[in-house]
């Protein structure tokens, strides 16, 4: 009989102890895979930024083609003083980027399918604004939750709206997130069940398998694009919430 925690699409999001630091003290799965996430990004950007030649070699290019990328989204979405938070964004770019490809490999973690991760992040940003909007702007900041242009008799109404939808930011940020790669690894894993199942049951069900081996690789393929794509949705919001606390008027 098949052991249930291998046909579990669930179980692969179960938080495990992988190694042991003492008495009371562990390392988890999802906290190996975030050390190893920071270990990877820093390694090679010490290593792609390290002695620079006049003709990039293939790391230094890519190193160099992303932090262009970043600051490009960074500057069209908060403007030139948004550069300022350049660093910030750029690290939660990459974080979520390489630990959402992580979670692409077999017997590794995705450690982004875990609200708890992606909450912090979410709190990190907002916070971020918060304290940056009230340092810039004093009082001033409130503006954000008055629209310009509404009437006084209006306000009371509006805003409560706009407290609420700022309130909401971290919530979308992080359920976004989490829920597109849980959905997707949940997906894969379970095509992946369908083509182990039918094949165990001789030459017709491995004729049975093709369909649902042809939508693993899709789905994977899919799931690789949908990575990328969350670090750079991710990274976007940023940017324009950031750009709330540089410009809080409407």
């Amino acid at each position: 009989m098949a052991d249930p925690n291998k046909v579990d699409p669930i179980h692969q999001f179960a938080l495990t102890d992988v190694i042991t630091l003492g008495e009371g003290a562990s390392l988890s799965n999802s906290a190996l895979f975030m050390v190893l996430t920071v270990a990877l990004i820093c390694g090679y950007l010490l290593l792609s930024t390290t002695g620079r030649k006049i003709v990039p070699t293939r790391a230094q290019a890519l190193s160099e083609m992303l932090y262009e990328f970043v600051a490009n989204m960074v500057r069209d979405s908060a403007g030139t003083e948004g550069m300022r938070f350049f660093p910030f964004v750029f690290s939660l770019f990459m974080f979520v980027l390489i630990a959402n490809l992580f979670g692409m490999f077999p017997f590794f973690f995705a450690v982004t399918s875990h609200i708890i991760v992606t909450f912090a992040l979410a709190m990190l940003v907002i916070l971020t604004v918060i304290i940056y909007g009230f340092w810039r702007n004093g009082p001033r900041f409130l503006k954000l939750f008055v629209p310009a242009g509404v009437p006084a008799y209006v306000l009371p109404i509006v805003v409560p709206i706009e407290v609420v939808s700022f309130l909401s930011r971290p919530v979308s940020l992080s359920v976004r997130l989490f829920a597109n790669i849980l959905a997707g690894h949940i997906t894969l894993k379970v095509f992946a069940g369908f083509v182990v199942t039918l094949g165990s049951l001789g030459f017709l069900g491995w004729l049975g398998a093709l369909l649902p081996l042809t939508m693993t690789v899709a789905i994977t393929a899919l799931e690789f694009l949908v990575s990328a794509l969350q670090a750079y949705v991710f990274a976007v919001l940023t940017c324009l919430y950031l750009n709330d606390a540089i410009h809080p008027s409407h």
